[in-house]
């Protein structure tokens, strides 16, 4: 007779799983892309807001001459934190956002390939970016710059140079940001590579993922070189090494190395997602096929390895010599190259199309014609002498306010107009959006076109306050004005989600007529995203079985079911066992059918264990910058804690 096991009780205590399918836990808990990628997003937009009201701040300090706003200790503080807060909680979380929601919806996914690693990057961010403002209470906010420039931030505090932790603070808590960064990173190289639906090769796959393909390597290479310096900067401060301390044979100029060879892989880091949406929005709103589509491409990647040789081009005062300069100089026109042709190719969708002036597309026009400006203000720093007369003034702001605000931040309202309704479910209102493109645009050359002018004028950065009789009174002030109308513009935006969320227009399935995956599935997406997986047959998979052309080459639509490829339904897909559909997570399956579909799909378990273990970073940040070894216990212990809870979470209900 044959021996029945007993069935096993289920788990309690700390392997007991999450149950909370809606609420505050659920999102607490979750490890699903989707709810992650809005997590980020709505994070990331506090942290804009936050950083924005520090820029009105500086503005209004530096409305007039001898202006009184602001002492100059606060004035550091402000534009230390605006910087850092600009680039590493709200520039790159965006885009971290749109690759979390997207990447898995474009390529046939159900999930990314580490859905708990994925939380815990979004934790990382969460609570390094905390950390970092807490120096606000805790002993002095960061004061010495975004980038940090030594001897400024490494010098001890007992020179008096910048006393408190403020310093302290800033590169402990972007070590931290650095660990969820790169775990992002991985997870995504990681999820395209391996988990594509059948049929989609690699040049099939949406330009926006593949610009995040770039970008997640960019950010797996950059994020070492700087943590290398922010770690030899604390030790500087804490540990009386000399690694920049010029007195004791250190050597300051590598710090510049070091941080601008990262910094500059990070511009792209920050741009290259703001291509990759604008290059999914123009075919989309013009009625055609993305013009040069492999170029686009393949201009991405060679942005992606030139990148990494232009980085000395931000240190040409620095006396590097005739040999360095020379060749970083010819490094930086050269890199012009495939940013150009993208802009081109970009121009070249547009042309001849049947436009619809939707507010995702006037967002897309915006950012072609700002990102040209800043381009071409960037171009002219390739040139030796002028960009030694520009270092430090006014006109470099301008010249990366072009790139990465009118770049990457109009990419990502155009982002978010154009796949609002599918995350949510609902439009947002499109004179309210269109409202909030003009209110942007007007604001932002208010802001920052007089900058070329003031910092050709002789006006440098990083100064707190003017003499009267300069002759920069009135540009100053136009500034300041511009800065208040994009405050507006954003004030805007924040209406129009209120408002369509309570009374915004429900949306379809594929209200823009789109052309890629994420719309062929129902509107707000499920859980499990596809019920059968994908299969791929085309470019624009989506948009050829909606459309195909006549004799004489005119778009015909496709009957309901129809597909000019000989398949049927909306798209076609490739049938899968029950219980499939998994993915090569730590976590496994998930519990048993996803709501209901019918086909044994199995997600990814919720866990407490990514926030646990990101509990332990912060704390052992604590005890660095006050150098208390008793509080790094709790900190160790709380780490291990959840890394083991993860190790050995049940990863099923059979489990």
């Amino acid at each position: 007779m044959t021996a029945v096991p007993a069935p096993l009780a289920p788990p309690r205590g700390m392997l007991r799983r999450p149950k909370a399918t809606s609420g505050f836990w659920s999102w607490w808990t979750t490890v699903d892309h989707k709810k992650i990628g809005i997590l980020y997003a709505g994070l990331a937009l506090v942290f804009l807001l936050v950083a924005g009201i520090e820029a009105l701040l500086i503005r209004l300090q530096l409305a007039g001459p001898n202006g009184t706003v602001l002492t100059a200790s606060q004035y550091n503080t402000l534009f230390t934190m605006h910087g850092t807060t600009m680039v590493f909680l709200v520039g790159m979380p965006l885009a971290t956002a749109f690759g979390n929601y997207l990447i898995p919806l474009q390529i046939g996914a159900r999930d990314v390939a580490f859905p708990r690693l994925n939380m815990f990057g979004f934790w990382v961010f969460a609570l390094g970016g905390l950390f970092i403002y807490s120096g606000f209470v805790l002993g002095g906010a960061p004061n010495g710059g975004w980038f940090g420039y030594t001897p400024l931030t490494s010098s001890p505090m007992t020179a008096g140079a910048l006393p408190g932790h403020g310093p302290d603070f800033w590169a402990v808590g972007l070590v931290m940001l650095g660990i969820g960064s790169v775990t992002s990173g991985v997870n995504f190289v990681v999820t395209i590579l391996n988990m594509r639906a059948p049929g989609m090769t690699l040049m099939r796959m949406p330009v926006f993922v593949w610009m995040m393909l770039v970008t997640a390597f960019l950010t797996i290479f950059a994020m070492p070189a700087v943590t290398a310096a922010l770690i030899m900067v604390f030790f500087d401060r804490n540990f009386s090494t000399n690694f920049f301390v010029a007195s004791a044979g250190g050597d300051p100029l590598l710090y510049q190395h070091l941080f601008w060879l990262f910094g500059h892989p990070e511009v792209y880091i920050l741009i290259l997602p703001g291509m990759g949406i604008v290059s999914e929005v123009l075919p989309v709103f013009s009625r055609k096929p993305l013009f040069g589509r492999s170029v686009v491409i393949f201009s991405g990647i060679s942005i992606g390895f030139l990148g990494w040789g232009v980085w000395a081009h931000h240190m040409f005062a620095t006396g590097l010599g005739p040999v360095a300069v020379s060749a970083f100089s010819l490094a930086t026109m050269l890199i012009a190259i495939p940013t150009g042709v993208k802009i081109f190719n970009w121009l070249g969708t547009v042309w001849g199309g049947s436009l619809r002036l939707k507010t995702p597309m006037l967002f897309a026009l915006g950012f072609i014609a700002m990102f040209t400006i800043g381009g071409l203000s960037g171009v002219t720093h390739s040139i030796v002498p002028a960009d030694t007369q520009q270092t430090d003034t006014y006109y470099v702001v301008a010249h990366f306010h072009y790139v990465l605000f009118g770049g990457l931040i109009f990419a990502i309202f155009g982002g978010f107009y154009y796949w609002w309704p599918k995350v949510f479910g609902r439009m947002l209102n499109e004179r309210l959006g269109k409202v909030n493109f003009w209110l942007m645009l007007i604001g932002f050359n208010l802001t920052f076109f007089p900058m070329h002018i003031l910092g050709l004028q002789g006006q440098p950065r990083r100064t707190y306050t003017y003499a009267k009789g300069m002759g920069w009174d009135d540009l100053n002030l136009l500034v300041t004005i511009g800065s208040f109308v994009i405050a507006l513009g954003v004030a805007v935006f924040v209406v129009n989600i209120i408002f369509s969320q309570l009374r915004g227009e429900k949306a379809s399935a594929d209200p823009w007529d789109a052309r890629t995956l994420e719309w062929s599935i129902p509107t707000p997406v499920p859980e499990y995203n596809f019920k059968e997986i994908p299969l791929v047959e085309a470019r624009d998979d989506f948009w050829h079985r909606k459309y195909t052309e006549d004799a004489e080459g005119r778009l015909v639509k496709l009957p309901a079911g129809g597909s000019d490829s000989g398949s049927t339904g909306a798209v076609a897909t490739l049938e899968v066992e029950d219980g499939a559909g998994g993915h090569g997570d730590e976590t496994g399956g998930g519990d048993g059918d996803a709501h209901g579909d019918g086909h044994g799909i199995h997600l990814p378990s919720p866990s407490y264990y990514p926030f646990i273990m990101t509990l332990g970073l912060p704390i052992l940040g604590y005890a660095a910058v006050f150098k208390n070894p008793w509080l790094a216990i709790p900190g160790v212990i709380v780490l291990l804690f959840g890394m083991y809870g993860w190790g050995i979470e049940p990863g099923t209900a059979e489990d």
